[in-house]
């Protein structure tokens, strides 16, 4: 089955390049940059296509990764043409199935696929994929269809509920992008001790990794260390004292990331008595 891809940005050059690299048969793109859709193409080796109808007439299989906001436009667009028999999949981690409205009305299925992986580069980001895990929803032919896709070629899927696509991407961009916000505080207090910014990074890195590796090795609860899972109450107090003229908003992070760690010392430890430091923590 052809697959045609339908926006040439970082997730459409990537998803495209992996699949050619599982020689997987890509149809080609189309973009409203012409431009951008033949340098996909080139770096897939494969087409480039003038409008939607080209590319639809030759594909059985149509990826739609646009930015969010343009996926229910494209969508109207595709319903003009004479689809038959075609899946349809946008890759949107926020939105869900549902954006392919009166699809129940047509002769095509619809899902949505989302890879748990960062797009950071148009041109290298693909070599990440064979490791990456995705989830799929929608109707029942196309979540078979892509999620066998995507078994064939060594990668795990999972079906998730359409209903809860925002809470998921939620999840996804706090473990992606929020945790960003975290290591830019604790770089910013390493700088006010004198470090410099690269010496900060560096100096953090293996804490920072080896504490990712305890996470994927032994669950938070198993990979929590630290002064308030010790209910070292003295440390977290100095921790706060030492930020109160600083940043207020570093402060309230603190309090309300200790709080949540609390949370799971206490799991961990169900015989220690956390009280004073959760009522510290949320003061």
């Amino acid at each position: 089955m052809k697959i045609g891809i339908i926006g040439a940005g970082r997730v459409g050059c990537s998803i495209g390049k992996y699949l050619r690299t599982k020689d997987i048969e890509l149809a080609g793109y189309y973009d409203v940059d012409s431009a951008a859709a033949k340098e996909a193409a080139e770096f897939t080796r494969t087409e480039s296509f003038d409008s939607l109808k080209q590319l639809a007439d030759q594909s059985q299989i149509i990826f739609i990764t646009t930015p969010d906001s343009f996926i229910i436009p494209v969508w109207e667009q595709l319903k003009e043409l004479s689809l038959r028999n075609q899946i349809i999949c946008h890759c949107s981690g926020a939105l869900s199935s549902d954006s392919f409205s009166g699809r129940e009305s047509m002769s095509v299925s619809c899902c949505s696929i989302h890879p748990m992986l960062p797009f950071s580069n148009k041109f290298s980001s693909y070599e990440q994929l064979n490791k990456a895990f995705f989830t799929v929803e929608g109707q029942d032919a196309a979540v078979e269809a892509i999620s066998g896709l995507f078994c064939s070629i060594g990668n795990e899927v999972c079906r998730i509920d359409g209903a809860k696509k925002a809470k998921y991407h939620a999840a996804a961009s706090i473990l992606s992008n929020q945790v960003i916000a975290v290591l830019d505080m604790g770089y910013t207090l390493l700088e006010d001790c004198g470090f410099t910014r690269d010496e900060a990074v560096r100096a953090t890195g293996q804490l920072v990794m080896r504490n990712i590796e305890n996470v994927l090795e032994a669950g938070c609860d198993g990979a929590l260390t630290g002064p308030i899972e010790r209910n070292d109450i003295e440390t977290v107090k100095k921790h706060i004292a030492c930020m109160q003229n600083d940043d207020s908003d570093d402060v309230r992070l603190y309090k309300m990331l200790g709080a949540k760690l609390a949370n799971i010392a206490k799991k961990k430890n169900p015989d220690k008595d956390y009280t004073q430091i959760m009522e510290l923590l949320r003061d």
